[in-house]
């Protein structure tokens, strides 16, 4: 069983943030046995918001997903030190992985998620939760 084709689509929910825009996008093994992940790019509406490093952001896929298993490592305790505050580079996509269930049935599906993140105002000293439903084509060969 195979993926074809990595597209291109976000939703943002009724929970979005008006301070970041979230597109997601899944990106199929390059070979078999590879690694697939859900591509996450985040652009901040103004240049003073920032994403947090720490917390990392995380993908929680929908109870009833069929298509895909979350590969993504345990949540670790975060530890935010105020003093030298990590951020990522929003230039670049989050990868979080995820991978084919070997029962995922043919076809294109849609899958659903929830993104939750936390960005930060450096202008205005303040941090916030942010959380996005998410979906995304996967095409199932």
């Amino acid at each position: 069983m195979g993926v074809v084709g990595a597209v291109v689509l976000a939703l943002a929910g009724a929970a979005s943030s008006s301070y970041v825009s979230v597109t997601a996008e899944f990106v199929p093994a390059g070979k078999p046995g590879g690694d697939a992940y859900v591509a996450v790019t985040f652009a901040p509406r103004d240049k003073e918001i920032v994403v947090n490093e720490e917390p990392a952001p995380r993908l929680k896929l929908a109870a009833d997903e069929a298509v895909l298993l979350d590969k993504q490592k345990p949540a670790g305790r975060a530890v935010y030190d105020p003093e030298n505050p990590k951020y990522l580079d929003v230039a670049v996509p989050v990868h979080l992985p995820v991978a084919l269930k070997p029962t995922a049935p043919k076809g294109r599906h849609d899958v659903k998620a929830k993104l939750t993140y936390f960005y930060c105002s450096k202008r205005e000293g303040w941090c916030r939760k942010g959380t996005e439903d998410l979906a995304f084509p996967v095409d199932v060969r």
